[in-house]
């Protein structure tokens, strides 16, 4: 089987997304107030960092942010160890909950929707947000749920032999979206 790899969104490309979206996010809320950016393990933590840069240079005001580990709460990985599910939350600043706030959950790669679902159930055990919105830097399609994003770095259709691959200069020492077409894979 062989593979085929194209770049579909450079630094540039990446830059001039999350910009966008920090200014759909500040529009659709009517600015910050009440708001709460959330990075899903591990690149979703980064571009919500990012986010949270971008909006504090747009409005002069930091916005708080958090990460969150969802892997006790995937419904395709075992953990018996569930018993620490509140320490899967961590907030900038620390004192800060996520009651009755306006969430908005990162991810880099939206596909199934199960990992946005165990988000949500994380999300849920610690604390009961006002409403959560769904930011993701690249949507392929194939929802098994039916989750929708708030704001979209990049609409991506692909097929089931495809696979969207982000690397993020903070954990992969560059930023860039590539689609991998596995040739000789049935679809």
């Amino acid at each position: 089987m062989s593979t085929e790899t194209h770049v579909i969104m450079d630094e540039t490309a990446i830059r001039r997304a999350l910009t966008r979206i920090a200014h759909e996010i500040l529009e659709k809320n009517k600015g910050i107030e009440g708001c709460v950016l959330i990075g899903i393990r591990t690149r979703g933590v980064y571009l919500a960092e990012r986010i949270a840069a971008k909006i504090e240079e747009i409005e002069g005001t930091p916005i708080p942010w958090g990460e969150l580990d969802v892997t006790p709460y995937r419904d395709d990985r075992l953990d018996e160890n569930k018993a620490n599910r509140k320490e899967l939350l961590t907030m900038t600043p620390e004192s800060l909950s996520i009651h009755n706030k306006k969430v908005i959950l990162f991810d880099d790669v939206l596909y199934t929707g199960r990992t946005i679902r165990a988000a949500m159930d994380a999300l849920m055990d610690c604390g009961r947000p006002q409403n959560i919105q769904l930011a993701v830097l690249a949507d392929r399609g194939h929802r098994e749920l039916p989750i929708r994003p708030d704001f979209i770095g990049k609409n991506v259709p692909t097929s089931k032999s495809e696979e969207i691959e982000v690397a993020l200069i903070e954990t992969d020492g560059q930023d860039e979206v590539k689609i991998i077409q596995n040739r000789g894979e049935q679809a």
